[in-house]
């Protein structure tokens, strides 16, 4: 891949990850349950998703998965069912007693292979991913070199850069709020407002084609 391309590559993936979806959202709601350091873990599981995203493509199982209604609609429907899911739970979460010590949770607290897990789906449930890097990757692929090397730098560079842009932006954009998150009151205003955006992103999954 030449320089040029890989520049191109790169401003791609910035654009890409500074979009708001569920991958931000979850990082944001972990940030505030957990604090910043810890978010990086659910951070980490939805980078192990990205990979097999990017392994399906190159498998040429995204073809499948694209062109076959029932599979994709059956990926589509369970990952709207598991935000509905996060989003419910965060709606109906206690708040809990703010301790000046501990991170202010908004979100029950959880461990950090919990988050890693969460991540995890959040972002492999999802199965507009794998159509977008069917269509997004190719353009960053010459058929006439080596494809193991090229999808190891694309890989890599999609990793890069989405781990930058959610633990130094979104997961720090959470921070402020951590203040307003010290009150029962303002827990439950962020659980709801943070709940009502998962369940967002869900019906946008389902309804829009």
């Amino acid at each position: 891949m030449s320089f040029s391309l890989w520049i191109s590559l790169l401003t791609a993936c910035v654009v890409i990850s500074l979009t708001p979806g569920a991958g931000a959202i979850n990082t944001m709601s972990n940030s505030l349950a957990s604090g910043w350091r810890r978010s990086l873990w659910g951070i980490i599981g939805q980078q192990l998703a990205l990979i097999i995203h990017i392994v399906i493509v190159a498998a040429g199982v995204g073809v499948f998965v694209a062109r076959s209604p029932a599979v994709f609609a059956a990926i589509r429907y369970a990952g709207a069912a598991y935000l509905v899911y996060l989003g419910v739970r965060m709606i109906c979460a206690r708040p809990r007693a703010a301790d000046p010590s501990e991170p202010v949770s908004v979100v029950p607290r959880i461990t950090n292979r919990a988050m890693l897990v969460r991540g995890f789906w959040v972002n492999l449930l999802n199965p507009k991913a794998i159509v977008f890097f069917l269509a997004f990757i190719p353009q960053f692929v010459r058929i006439d070199a080596p494809q193991l090397p090229q999808y190891m730098l694309i890989a890599g560079t999609v990793m890069a850069v989405d781990i930058v842009v959610m633990w130094l932006f979104f997961a720090a954009a959470a921070r402020p709020f951590g203040r307003f998150a010290a009150t029962a009151r303002g827990q439950r205003v962020l659980n709801t407002v943070f709940g009502a955006l998962f369940v967002g992103v869900a019906g946008l999954l389902v309804f829009i084609h």
